[in-house]
């Protein structure tokens, strides 16, 4: 006996890649249902590799009751108006957007990192998928906070333009066409000329000069991981279609090599350690798209502070930033909370 599981906004990129991950990873469903805006209603979806196509149905009208989680993927405002709605019906909601992340009473969850969290669900029926930007660090983050303790935090990032949707993958191939033929560009989605540029822009500006983007990373690492570790982000969009990358310095309050957090990150789950120090031996975006893993490269000593390394940190942000994260929920709230058979 299997679940029966709703996937919302099933038409954009991350809805179409957990229904990928759904299958792939063989998620015991006994049904699965396409749920999108009245707009996609009518078009079909595919459900993995495996030639089944599911036709969208109406979030206006879809009744959650009787379904036992809904993997949400259409944004803030429409888990505002349905997340309840479906948490009400007794549905367990895993929703990607911001909208919940701090709350409380939701738990935020990164099953390689704070998995006995999940048990907070039953406050609201809700659990909070993180920032794709933090995902990943907090899994490189982890490990090596629990051998020597992490005191304080300084990451740069680099996001693909997938972070920003269809259209933000839109635009830079787009604009690229256009300086090569000549015509002119016009930014539309962001801020500044994507192509062949970078914009150390994510997100709206807070008063305190650093953006919506870093905020999160700060708040949402606090709440998974440790509330004493002191973080600061800088975060930029790249123009690289699939893939963030993140340039890491962490101090910590005991000693810690490089070579020893080479081992530990060597063993720990949901990484995978490629560092060899000479050309290509590390992993760029181009070889992480389309994997699960969070690949860690880079690492050494920073001489700069007492107890330090630096590391290199890129990850899949369609994945493990955001659909792959969900189903793991999934998966873990099936086997602590909602076992079947």
């Amino acid at each position: 006996m299997g679940y029966r599981v709703a996937v919302v906004g099933a038409t954009g990129n991350v809805g179409r890649e957990m229904m990928q991950i759904l299958s792939e990873r063989e998620f015991p469903a006994d049904e699965v249902a396409a749920v999108a805006s009245s707009r996609s209603v009518g078009s079909e979806v595919e459900y993995g590799d495996t030639g089944r196509m599911l036709r969208c149905q109406n979030l206006e009208h879809f009744d959650f009751a009787g379904w036992d989680m809904a993997l949400f993927a259409a944004g803030s405002a429409v888990s505002r108006d349905h997340v309840p709605r479906a948490a009400a019906a007794g549905c367990v909601v895993i929703d990607n957007s911001s909208l919940y992340r701090m709350d409380p009473d939701v738990p935020l969850i990164v099953p390689e990192v704070n998995p006995e969290a999940i048990d907070g669900y039953t406050a609201r029926r809700i659990i909070a998928n993180p920032n794709c930007s933090t995902a990943q660090l907090v899994v490189a983050l982890k490990p090596l906070h629990d051998a020597a303790t992490i005191r304080r935090v300084v990451v740069s990032t680099y996001q693909s333009v997938s972070g920003a949707g269809k259209a933000g993958m839109d635009e830079l191939f787009e604009q690229s066409r256009a300086i090569f033929v000549g015509d002119p560009v016009e930014p539309r989605t962001f801020t500044r000329q994507i192509a062949f540029n970078l914009i150390p822009h994510i997100d709206s500006f807070l008063d305190d000069g650093s953006t919506k983007e870093e905020w999160k990373m700060v708040v949402e690492t606090k709440k998974i991981l440790d509330p004493r570790i002191k973080l600061t982000a800088t975060c930029v969009r790249v123009p690289v279609f699939v893939g963030h990358s993140e340039a890491v310095n962490i101090e910590f309050e005991r000693e810690l090599s490089a070579r020893e957090a080479q081992d530990i990150l060597r063993e720990a789950p949901g990484i995978m350690l490629i560092d060899k120090r000479e050309d290509g031996g590390y992993v760029t975006p181009v070889e992480a798209a389309g994997d699960s893993a969070t690949y860690i490269s880079r690492v050494r000593d920073d001489p700069t502070v007492e107890h330090g390394i630096s590391l290199w940190c890129v990850s899949d942000n369609l994945r493990k930033g955001a659909a792959l994260n969900a189903v793991q929920i999934a998966e873990l709230l099936g086997r602590r909370h909602l076992k079947k058979g």
